[in-house]
């Protein structure tokens, strides 16, 4: 069981039958009356994100999810194939059912892909990856590392926003938590 102060960004709970993430919440104690936590709840199976606000104390149940480490072998077009790491048994998966990071996967790259009822709802990526740009706006003379950013596209096909001084065939590290440009690796 899940209280009202386990709360954090990313924990998960079971509302209605339905698997939530935590993405904000906000503990407020009023000066009349019990305190409470407003939570912004994203849906793992339908994608949607509710505001909803609790008493402080409620309790939820888990939702049964299960973790897998696989590695992603290849994308053809929107399916994604990928190999459990335990049983070398192959799935395929269509990219909407992987959620938001899909596109971050590279060849090769271990992940957990996290399932509700026999399904895939979301990949778990680890909190930064390296990827190479391989399309990007010309760095302009004079562009410094404070300045602007500009869209990058890496090899993976996501598109970055990157500092306006990166070039094409460079690496560059990414949070895949918020999906941002961390640093230039050399």
């Amino acid at each position: 069981m899940i209280s009202t102060a386990d709360f954090r960004n990313g924990v998960r709970l079971e509302i209605d039958g339905e698997p939530f993430h935590i993405v904000e919440f906000q503990h407020v104690k009023p000066g009349k009356g019990g305190a409470f936590v407003r939570t912004k709840l994203k849906s793992y199976t339908s994608g949607n994100v509710l505001d909803r606000t609790f008493r402080s104390g409620e309790r939820f149940d888990e939702p049964d999810l299960e973790e897998r480490e696989m590695q992603f072998l290849y994308a053809s077009g929107e399916t994604y194939a990928f190999m459990d790491t335990k049983n070398f048994e192959q799935f395929t998966y269509e990219k909407k059912q992987l959620g938001e990071n899909a596109d971050l996967l590279k060849e090769n790259m271990v992940a957990k892909i996290l399932v509700y009822e026999h399904r895939p709802i979301d990949v778990v990526l680890p909190i930064f990856i390296e990827l190479k740009v391989v399309d990007a706006e010309p760095g302009v003379r004079g562009d410094t590392a404070s300045g602007g950013t500009k869209p990058a596209v890496v090899e993976t096909g996501a598109i970055i926003k990157v500092p306006l001084y990166m070039e094409i065939g460079e690496t560059i590290k990414i949070d895949t938590r918020t999906r941002e440009y961390v640093e230039r690796v050399r």
